[in-house]
């Protein structure tokens, strides 16, 4: 649990689509102090990598505008969260011919939603196989290709 908890679930609660505040306010909050960082606007970038408690606005829904540091304060604004091709009502042409227009959501859309999962640390970019496994199956194919070859031939008649 962050410190910064508090202030996560003060933004969850107002429902509104803009909350001004102060740093003041913030920081009776989550009562503690901010940090010094807090005097520079990059400290209150929405940039996920940047400090805890830019997770914690993120993940109830705000970002952060307007941030005036000389002033000490700025505005949570609402995150549109965008509800994607998959939810989003569009026209398509239905099964019965293209003459027929439907609006909604396509029925395949989501179809495979959930059918497999990537496991947490699972790494795409690695190499499926080691160099080993790859001269071993270079070798096996080369075999298939000589079996294939002397059947071709004849020679195995």
């Amino acid at each position: 649990m962050s410190k910064y908890d508090r202030l996560g679930a003060y933004l969850r609660e107002q429902g509104r689509e803009q909350v001004p505040m102060t740093f003041a306010e913030i920081e009776r909050i989550v009562g503690t102090n901010l940090p010094k960082s807090q005097e520079y606007p990059a400290w209150w970038s929405n940039s996920t990598s940047n400090n805890v408690m830019t997770r914690v606005w993120l993940d109830a829904g705000y970002r952060t505008e307007q941030v005036d540091t000389a002033a000490k304060k700025l505005v949570f604004r609402r995150i549109e969260r965008s509800r994607g091709m998959a939810e989003s009502p569009r026209e398509y042409a239905s099964p019965q011919g293209p003459a027929e227009k439907k609006v909604g959501r396509h029925p395949l859309i989501g179809s495979m939603k959930g059918t497999f999962t990537i496991e947490p640390g699972y790494d795409l970019t690695s190499p499926m196989f080691t160099d080993e496994e790859w001269a071993e199956i270079e070798k096996e194919m080369d075999e298939d290709g000589d079996q294939i070859e002397q059947g071709m031939s004849g020679k195995n008649r």
